[in-house]
């Protein structure tokens, strides 16, 4: 019976999905599964890219983790892509390979004044509070009033992390320097702008209405942000999802504000125009442009131009994905570009695309960075189905067996981490947080966490 050895580089959701989602397929072959990441610790963007007090999260954690438990898929952390392992290497040891590398940059926020001092990316402040390990272990918490930009789930989480008070945070799993920089944090006044209204934006319910349960912090909304046009009541009435964030913020209205030591207000109708610098090459203030529906469901400038001091921005406009060595980029987009997964790279001569055989892509890579769980998992159904329907142009590797990869690591110096690996850090992990009341502690530094896994 023919074998198929895949390679998937990426072991956040879509990469797991994509090898059970494999696993369970109807199919005449066997399979066989390694999954490589760069980080030493599985679950990806689910462990390092969603803000710690979210307890759902652990539920869609448990569910990976069965999948990953079973014993029928390796898994190779601490391995670089493109530095440890190349797309040659992948070609003489397996059939095929997906993608499944997600988008973990800030995308670019085209105004003037974003490079001043204090403006930072909200991905790269997600990876503070998360304990991703290739980031700094300081993170500048030195304003009082700071301003984030984006109406989406991101752009609360921030918002929810710089208002919320430490104390408040302690049974989650944030690591010990991030408890140290947020107690120290002087904040009192956090500012999201969204360019549209409040019926457009792009947050769940959910995430809004966590919001309004913080301790200590006054949720301020603006009435000149709910004279609705017909467009915007008709999105109320019309979807379930914007009738509910919609009476949140109604809610939000009648609430007696003032007591709180912090605050949170949310500006709809306010487009960024730039940021001003006070003098010293830091973040003053923001200038932005009230806007107006247009009657469709669009905004248009007003013309009036507001402006706010803050000493501190965060943009929260969007993840963007990284090129990978050898594997065809999408610069403008962030995605490798593809056909239902199938990879396509340009003919240097005719300039048509055609299908780089062997080569797929699933999750944030293969699409752009939208949508939950749910598109993930059709994502990988998609890309599975096409890996399956192309068995007469996989790869013929050299050397296909799966101790041939492990000597190929090890020949190479590459102190990777394995499942047995893994459990060992996440019990290390616990038993940190059961010292302290806690569910679990992160491990930040990359070189104790390698070490750690490696027993």
């Amino acid at each position: 019976m023919t074998k198929l050895r895949l390679a998937i580089v990426g072991a956040g959701p879509a990469g797991i999905y994509a090898a059970d989602i494999l696993l369970k397929a109807e199919r005449n072959f066997d399979v066989s599964i390694d999954l490589f990441d760069h980080l030493p610790a599985p679950y990806g963007l689910v462990r390092y890219g969603v803000a710690p007090d979210h307890p759902r999260i652990k539920g869609i954690i448990n569910a990976l983790r069965e999948v990953l438990d079973r014993g029928d898929i390796r898994i190779f952390g601490n391995v670089r892509f493109g530095e440890d392992i190349t797309l040659d290497d992948l070609k003489k040891h397996y059939n095929a390979v997906i993608f499944a590398t997600g988008a973990v940059r800030d995308a670019d926020l085209a105004v003037p004044g974003v490079e001043l001092e204090g403006s930072y990316g909200a991905a790269e402040f997600v990876s503070w509070f998360d304990g991703h390990p290739d980031y700094p272990r300081e993170w500048p918490l030195d304003a009082e009033s700071v301003a984030v930009i984006g109406n989406g789930n991101v752009a609360l989480d921030v918002a929810r992390m710089l208002a919320k008070h430490v104390e408040d945070l302690m049974p989650t799993e944030i690591p010990e320097n991030v408890r140290a920089g947020l107690a120290a944090s002087p904040v009192t006044d956090v500012h999201v702008f969204g360019r549209r209204g409040p019926t457009s934006v792009k947050f769940t319910p959910l995430e809004l209405r966590e919001l309004g349960e913080l301790r200590d912090v006054d949720m301020i909304v603006h009435d000149e942000d709910f004279d609705y046009d017909d467009a915007a009541r008709a999105a109320v009435s019309g979807n379930k999802q914007v009738f509910v964030i919609d009476k949140t913020l109604q809610q939000w209205r009648q609430r007696e504000v003032g007591q709180a030591s912090r605050r949170l207000h949310l500006h709809f109708f306010a487009k960024p125009l730039e940021l001003v610098d006070d003098g010293t090459g830091r973040v003053g203030a923001i200038r932005f442009e009230r806007t107006a529906p247009d009657g469709e469901g669009g905004v248009v400038g007003t013309g009036e131009v507001r402006e706010l001091p803050i000493q501190a921005l965060y943009r929260a406009v969007g993840y963007f994905g990284s090129p990978l060595p050898g594997v065809p980029f999408d610069k403008k987009r962030g995605v490798i570009p593809n056909h239902e997964g199938q990879v396509l790279v340009k003919d240097a001569e005719s300039g048509q695309s055609r299908q780089m055989y062997g080569v797929y892509a699933t999750g944030w890579i293969k699409r752009g960075p939208v949508g939950l769980i749910g598109h993930t998992k059709s994502d990988a159904m998609e890309t599975i189905k096409h890996l399956i329907n192309d068995l007469g142009n996989w790869w013929s590797p050299e050397s296909p067996s799966e101790e041939s990869i492990v000597a190929l690591l090890d020949e190479r110096g590459i102190a990777y981490t394995d499942l047995d690996g893994w459990h060992n850090l996440d019990e290390h992990e616990k038993a940190l947080g059961e010292a302290e009341g806690r569910v679990r502690i992160k491990v930040v530094p990359r070189d104790e966490m390698v070490q750690i896994s490696r027993g």
